[in-house]
């Protein structure tokens, strides 16, 4: 059987939308949804006007009584929305006739962008809760885990090469501390976005005479919105960040994503996603078990990143009113609310079951032989050598490490050189890679020390 929708972009897919997105952000996203923020823009404009004496209190009582989005013919909305190129004047023509005598007092004094930019903002705000929702149970996730493995040695490597020991605490400590921050930005970008937008036609109120100011305040009144000290039809940098914001936070998703991918691979081993049958499964290797949902934070990641470049790109806005860039944050906007939300569902739960293998995380950290500890060595013969002479002795002893295939302890103890400074047990405590971690742990600590935990 054909399935009923016609859907042809993965966020709306039968298929794919709920691998790249969830279904209360494309909720807040819908068709249904947005003409319906225009509507109660629509509905509190005019209960602001009746407030400041600019429309008759029963017409305002009227609008809000009557306007019934659920009846709205949405066929003759979508066709005349075609024609017109923008949604609200059709929208306008069809509350004005529910609401009867009343109806001659819908939009009043408005402009589109008005309406429409207002309602996107009460778009944001509901989709900016959902993300701080996401983004507090993370926190917790991962503030978890870096109490758990606070003291779990594994290899930190830079350039994909052994660097030197590390803990899993301090490496899950760090992608705490990126959403730390990001819940820091979120709060803070609020003020600024969180305005609603009514200026009229070029911006100065001026269809409203000395009433302007007045019906522009009652109208942010109630919404629960901030009053813009400026308008802001072509200063388009409140959403910009916010989609910015949604970019940094898809980003560092990425980055956690990626290094789940590679720990995951089947020469690292050493994490692996939360079991679930048939999940990441191949359709021609039973033994796959590829990691499906960082694989979709990653592609997530790189979308969202696309719609931050549209969106700074979309800031750049003629004269007083845009002739094509505001159009282009209908793509950015939505897609990237939806993707993030996405992005985050499925680090939730790759991160909240991660599977931790300890003992193989053990193994490559001695997988060198000891080679990952070399600066610790080098340190602790330095003060009876020098530091020069001390970095030679040992770079040399890592050659004949590698190139005879004996460990660097090995190495180290058949050189008169450090053998007549040093003894046996003090080469072996210097190339333990366990006690040369440096301050990892007590970073865990800091931390989590930072913030207020919830657990």
């Amino acid at each position: 059987m054909r399935p009923a929708t016609s859907a042809t972009t993965v966020l709306d897919s039968l298929l794919f939308r709920d691998a790249f997105g969830t279904p209360r952000m494309r909720e807040v996203f819908s068709d249904y949804a947005l003409v319906s923020r225009y509507a109660e823009v629509e509905i509190a404009l005019a209960k602001a006007e009746a407030k400041c004496g600019v429309i008759p209190a029963d017409a305002a009582e009227a609008i809000a009584k009557r306007t019934d989005v659920s009846v709205l013919d949405f066929e003759l909305l979508r066709t005349e929305t075609d024609n017109v190129g923008y949604p609200i004047l059709p929208l306008v023509h069809q509350m004005a006739k529910q609401c009867g005598d009343a109806g001659r007092y819908v939009h009043w004094g408005a402009t589109t962008q008005d309406i429409m930019d207002t309602a996107v903002v009460l778009q944001v705000r509901e989709g900016l809760k959902l993300i701080e929702d996401d983004i507090t149970a993370l926190r917790g996730i991962l503030a978890n885990l870096s109490r758990r493995h606070r003291d779990t040695p594994m290899a930190g490597r830079t350039h994909l090469q052994q660097a030197l020991p590390v803990t899993f605490g301090y490496k899950t400590s760090i992608w705490l501390a990126m959403f730390d921050r990001h819940a820091e930005r979120l709060e803070q970008l609020k003020p600024r976005v969180l305005v609603g937008q009514f200026a009229g036609a070029a911006g100065t109120l001026a269809s409203l005479g000395d009433k302007g100011f007045d019906v522009q305040a009652a109208l942010c009144e109630e919404l629960g919105l901030g009053v813009s000290v400026s308008t802001w039809h072509v200063a388009r940098d409140g959403f910009a960040e916010v989609v910015n914001l949604l970019a940094l936070v898809a980003g560092s998703l990425g980055k956690i994503a990626l290094d789940i991918m590679i720990m995951a691979s089947t020469e690292f081993a050493e994490v692996y996603e939360p079991f679930v049958k048939g999940r990441g499964a191949s359709s021609t290797m039973p033994q796959k078990r590829n990691p499906i949902s960082s694989e979709l934070v990653l592609a997530a990641a790189k979308a969202v990143r696309q719609h931050a470049g549209l969106m700074l790109d979309a800031s750049i806005q003629d004269f007083e009113r845009a002739t094509g860039p505001w159009h282009a944050e209908w793509i950015a906007v939505p897609e990237s609310f939806v993707l993030t939300a996405g992005a985050l569902h499925q680090a939730k739960f790759a991160l909240g079951g991660l599977i931790v293998d300890e003992a193989q995380m053990a193994k490559n950290l001695d997988i060198r032989r000891g080679l990952i500890v070399a600066e610790a060595v080098m340190m602790g013969l330095a003060p009876q050598l020098g530091r020069q002479e001390a970095h030679d002795v040992v770079y040399d002893a890592c050659r004949r490490a590698n190139e005879e295939h004996i460990s660097l302890k090995d190495a180290l103890s058949s050189d008169a050189k450090v053998t007549s400074r040093i003894d046996r047990a003090t080469i072996e405590r210097l190339t333990s890679p366990g006690n040369y971690l440096g301050l990892a742990p007590q970073m865990v600590d800091r931390v989590l020390a930072s913030k207020q935990r919830e657990n």
